[in-house]
């Protein structure tokens, strides 16, 4: 996995791409978020629309990440994801414990 952050409004959003798997990403995403919530960003969406692929570990990084920011007042929000990521986050029941969006601009309107 790839990731970039960038701003949108007021909006941390981080873009992925590839495949999420797990370790050696899991440590980066983790330093990432922490950096967040250290410059006092604790609303963030994860742009999974250049995402393929996201197994059991990848998902994990993601829990750990919405649990890091809801323990500071934000939230962790998941956007864009494509049919086969939605798929395996709905088999998972993820979809019931992340707040899911079609796009970034949902996932960031529904921080207002």
């Amino acid at each position: 996995m790839e990731f970039t952050i960038g701003q949108k409004d007021e909006t941390q959003v981080i873009t992925a791409s590839g495949k999420i798997m797990g370790e050696p990403d899991e440590a980066s995403l983790v330093e990432a978020v922490n950096g967040l919530i250290n410059q006092g960003h604790t609303n963030v969406v994860m742009d999974l629309s250049k995402v393929t692929w996201m197994n059991s570990r990848g998902i994990g990084m993601c829990i750990s990440a919405l649990v890091s920011l809801r323990n500071k007042g934000g939230d962790f929000r998941l956007a864009g994801a494509c049919d086969v990521v939605s798929s395996i986050m709905e088999k998972c029941r993820i979809d019931r414990v992340f707040k899911c969006f079609d796009s970034v601009d949902e996932a960031i309107a529904s921080f207002r």
